[in-house]
């Protein structure tokens, strides 16, 4: 079974319960977001946030001059699995552009693209199994993680007041680390991709305590330079 789902291809990895702000200025994104506000209330609100591999997904705003062409995303140019971003507050700016916040909601697995009749791209994809009920070991794992990321956090960013805010939940947790850790764009996707939580977790752990160590012996965490040179997302 696959369903067709509106994808918008970002240079960032969406992780469910995470919040997404975008700047829509794009008329293709502008006609999604239409469309998403125009839906009855028993339907999903929700397109799909798929990772770029490499390229760009929109052109750099270009103010009041024309938005020049983008090259076609292929099925290569991205990575197989994505989040659903549900639209929960949506701002009209008075030139027709929005600003809108959406909550990444349910993973999937991208079969393929396809260019139908509307300006943006869509996808069918495959659903994957939510993960509302953490499993006996991920319980077990929760708490070392979490140890391991108030050292990570502390080691990051001292008396920083997110380490107040961290929660104890072992899905929402993995989440949470595998979303603001200082990881490369792979590492994320693969965490995304991960069957269960405490896969995640497991995982997890590990990178943490190898971002740890390097903090602590010189303060730095490598970044790939393929990281470096990506330019951050316009929406």
């Amino acid at each position: 079974m696959s369903d067709r789902l509106p994808v918008f291809p970002l240079s960032t990895v969406l992780f469910p319960g995470l919040v997404l702000p975008l700047h829509i200025f794009e008329e293709r994104y502008r006609a999604l977001v239409r469309e998403l506000v125009a839906q009855s209330t028993d339907e999903p609100h929700e397109f799909g946030v798929v990772t770029l591999r490499h390229g760009s997904e929109v052109a750099a705003d270009p103010g009041d001059d024309p938005v020049p062409a983008v090259p076609p995303v292929r099925a290569e140019d991205l990575y197989e699995v994505g989040c659903t971003a549900e639209l929960r507050h949506v701002t009209e700016l008075p030139d027709g552009r929005f600003d809108i916040m959406t909550v990444g909601r349910r993973r999937f697995t991208v079969l393929g693209l396809e260019q139908g009749p509307e300006p943006y791209l869509c996808a069918r994809v495959r659903w994957l199994p939510g993960e509302d009920e953490a499993s006996g070991p991920a319980h077990a794992l929760a708490p070392r993680v979490l140890a391991a990321f108030r050292t990570y956090l502390e080691l990051l960013r001292p008396n920083s007041e997110a380490l107040d805010q961290v929660p104890d939940d072992p899905t929402v947790l993995s989440h949470l680390v595998a979303a603001t850790a200082q990881l490369t764009i792979e590492e994320r996707h693969l965490l995304l991709a991960m069957p269960d939580t405490a896969s995640r977790l497991r995982a997890e752990l590990r990178l943490l305590n190898r971002e740890s160590g390097l903090l602590a012996r010189v303060r730095a965490v490598p970044v790939p330079l393929s990281d470096l040179a990506r330019p951050a997302s316009p929406n």
